[in-house]
């Protein structure tokens, strides 16, 4: 499924292209798809592509193709605070992606059926924390992966504000589903392919609406263990963070709002990270001319003509730019922790252990 944008040269290029095409329609879910390379959740020697609108499957890993992911992140209308439970998490990408906007004091759980996609998703992870340049500009919600068959959730399992479910749901399992549900809440799923958002609005009340058409291989049906039974599956616990932990949110938070205020005061704008240009495709407008017999192409003298060579200089000139070397993005709330007066101990801390 897949293939309703063009290809895009890099990560900003293809989110460019589903914008463009109103997949991504807001701009807190082009913030989070831009923070997280897609590229980065593909194995060495696959990341070609990326950046194509397709899905992506090697054994047990795979990536949805990126406008399902988009329609996705819009129709869960994410807020800071919330709890979101994935069920069928894969590579751990849109649960990454939606910590960013649920920040620090929400939930983000995800149960995967495999436990080499669990591991691979937590070396995602733990590369994102410790070497993404994006991930000290947002307050983060880390995911919690666990391994498991998601028909098989305990009965006593905690409800979610917002669910999402990466495979074919069958009508026979949609009250499973829904019953996982707050009040109030957003459940994403595909139904008899096609992308559905259902909202509970009461106890035993709800709203759906279908989103696109979409091919989904569907949930596996649990195994059933010596009893006959299923084995059930316990999802992480809705821990209570520690005063600790509160302290780090507590001062990031704090400095990073320090660091914006100081650059409001001083004008300088709060850019995002340059673009690159998409490159335009021009084609010399010729007129034909007879001559004796024979019909002969002769270039059409227009101020069209004249454009086009100003934007093959401009183009030139963006190459020349574009190799240059670039200077690494400088981190202002990395240097603001390590000219703290404390241990280094605790300025690791701080920074989450991370080395730039």
């Amino acid at each position: 499924m897949g293939g309703a944008v063009s290809a895009g040269e890099d990560n900003d290029d293809l989110i460019d292209n589903l914008k463009e095409a109103q997949y991504i329609r807001t701009e807190r879910v082009e913030q989070a798809f831009r923070a997280i390379d897609r590229g980065d959740y593909y194995l060495e020697g696959y990341r070609d592509n990326a950046y194509k609108d397709l899905a992506w499957k090697h054994g047990n890993i795979h990536l949805s193709a990126p406008c399902i992911y988009s329609e996705v992140m819009e129709a869960l209308k994410l807020q800071p605070g919330l709890s979101f439970l994935n069920l069928g998490s894969g590579t751990g990408y849109l649960s990454t992606m939606v910590g960013l906007i649920l920040g620090p004091f929400g939930i983000n759980h995800g149960i995967e059926l495999h436990s080499d996609v669990v591991e691979y998703a937590k070396e995602k992870l733990e590369s994102f924390i410790k070497n993404s340049d994006s991930f000290d500009k947002f307050e983060f919600c880390e995911p919690a992966f666990v391994v498991g068959n998601c028909l098989q959730i305990a009965s006593d399992s905690h409800q979610y504000d917002r669910i999402y479910c990466g495979a074919g749901v069958q009508k026979d399992h949609e009250n499973y589903m829904k019953i996982l549900l707050k009040v109030g809440g957003i459940l994403v799923m595909p139904i008899e392919d096609q992308l559905t958002q259902i909202m509970r609005t009461g106890q035993n009340t709800w709203e759906s609406k279908n989103i696109l058409a979409v091919s989904f291989a569907p949930l596996v049906q649990p195994s059933k263990n010596d009893n006959g039974k299923p084995d059930s599956v316990g999802l992480p616990p809705c821990a209570v963070r520690n005063l600790q932990d509160l302290a780090r949110i507590y001062i990031r938070r704090t400095l990073r709002n320090f660091i914006n205020d100081e650059m409001q005061a001083k004008g300088i704008p709060q850019r995002a990270p340059p673009k690159r240009k998409r490159k335009r495709v021009k084609q010399r407008i010729n007129t034909y001319v007879f001559v004796g017999n024979q019909l002969i192409p002769q270039p059409l003298d227009s101020e069209e003509d004249e454009k086009m060579e100003e934007d093959k200089e401009e183009e030139e000139k963006e190459l020349g730019e574009a190799l240059k070397p670039e200077e690494p993005p400088q981190n202002l709330l990395r240097e603001k922790i390590m000219k703290l007066p404390l241990p280094e101990s605790l300025k690791a801390y701080l920074t989450y252990f991370r080395e730039k």
